[in-house]
């Protein structure tokens, strides 16, 4: 009897797992069905974007599908900056490391950031979209 009570906490973490895994999975799925409508896009646990043509769609990946899904076009941009850490930064000298990173773009009214796990992939995608306007 000790042997199954020592075993339980393992068979709890085990569970848990795998319901992280099919979360994980319910989530990547739903990105996957709404990037297939872009030209480009990526996800991250933190955002999904994507670039049809002039237009930039983004939002956040639930397991239900996307949420706070906003559009806006480049040619609205005024200009697109790469924060790390709260700091700007050129997009053609990232720093090299970070914790809070996001693309923000500068529009008439508003300006809105769009978070990343990885700093050579928002440095990217900012060169990338900096050149289609």
């Amino acid at each position: 009897m000790e042997r199954g009570l020592l075993w339980l906490p393992l068979l709890a973490v085990f569970i848990w797992l795998a319901w992280s895994g099919w979360n994980e999975y319910q989530k990547v799925e739903a990105y996957r069905l709404w990037a297939e409508q872009f030209e480009r896009a990526k996800y991250d646990i933190y955002a999904v974007l994507g670039q049809k043509g002039k237009s930039l769609t983004w939002g956040k990946p639930t397991r239900s599908g996307l949420v706070d899904i906003e559009t806006f076009s480049l040619n609205d941009v005024q200009a697109i900056r790469l924060l790390v850490d709260g700091q700007i930064f050129a997009l053609e000298t990232p720093p090299k490391k970070g914790r809070a990173i996001a693309l923000e773009f500068l529009l008439p009214e508003s300006t809105i950031q769009v978070p990343f796990t990885e700093l050579p992939m928002a440095a990217e995608w900012g060169k990338f979209l900096q050149n289609y306007q």
